[in-house]
């Protein structure tokens, strides 16, 4: 049996924020998805879908690109940035000001691992 890989941008935020939004097991019963753009349209410089909230605290911003999505860490850049390179997702600076974290989530498969570099930088605040 083949099984699809799931590559498109705007399926993999909804399978996150699902994902983030829907269980409530250790501290993502803390984490939720804010401020949700139902509309967004990906874009090959990412078009932002929501915000990632930990008690009511912005931690990331998710932006939707044609074939994945990139979370953009706030705060535990440092964290994320560690977790996501273990986890073997794509990472890298983004050289602002205050800087940042960028995490990919390039396919459906990838989904929960982003989730778990959610909870690591949830767990440093």
């Amino acid at each position: 049996m083949v099984e699809e890989r799931i590559t498109d941008g705007r399926r993999i935020a909804e399978l996150l924020a699902s994902e983030l939004d829907g269980r409530e097991d250790g501290l993502l019963e803390f984490v939720r998805v804010t401020n949700a753009d139902r509309d967004v349209e990906p874009t090959a410089d990412g078009s932002r879908a929501y915000d990632v909230t930990f008690r009511d605290d912005r931690i990331a911003q998710a932006f939707v690109h044609e074939d994945r999505v990139r979370l953009e860490f706030e705060r535990g850049q440092d964290v994320a940035a560690e977790t996501g390179d273990e986890l073997e997702l794509r990472v890298r600076p983004k050289a602002t000001r205050p800087p940042r974290t960028l995490v990919f989530t390039e396919s459906g498969a990838a989904v929960k691992r982003a989730t778990d570099v959610v909870v690591a930088v949830s767990r440093s605040l």
